[in-house]
């Protein structure tokens, strides 16, 4: 599989886990496993892995109430990877060498 990883997932909740347990959270796809969800950060970022949780996230379902009826939708599934660094161990998310659009 290519890279699994989407992008940082930045909330109030996963800055907590950051800073109180050394945890980062991640939106990858969903075909996306542990392995190559912890393959990928070791790589990526040069860090040692500790270990990987997965959540599964259902998309919300929406409703647009119109002239001509109700409008009824759903927003796609998507998944959520918490990865436990080693022991003093960081990812810097705002780093030259993983922002797009370099030169």
């Amino acid at each position: 599989m290519k890279n699994p990883l989407l992008r940082p997932w930045l909330t109030e909740k996963s800055t907590g886990l950051t800073e109180k347990k050394g945890q980062y959270v991640f939106k990858v796809k969903l075909d996306a496993d542990k392995t190559d969800i912890k393959k990928a950060i070791e790589e990526k970022f040069g860090v040692v892995v500790k270990s990987v949780r997965t959540v599964n996230c259902l998309g919300k379902s929406k409703r647009q109430f119109t002239r001509k009826g109700v409008l009824q939708g759903k927003k796609s599934d998507w998944k959520k990877a918490i990865v436990t660094l080693a022991k003093d161990q960081s990812i810097d998310y705002y780093s030259g060498s993983t922002q797009k659009g370099e030169g």
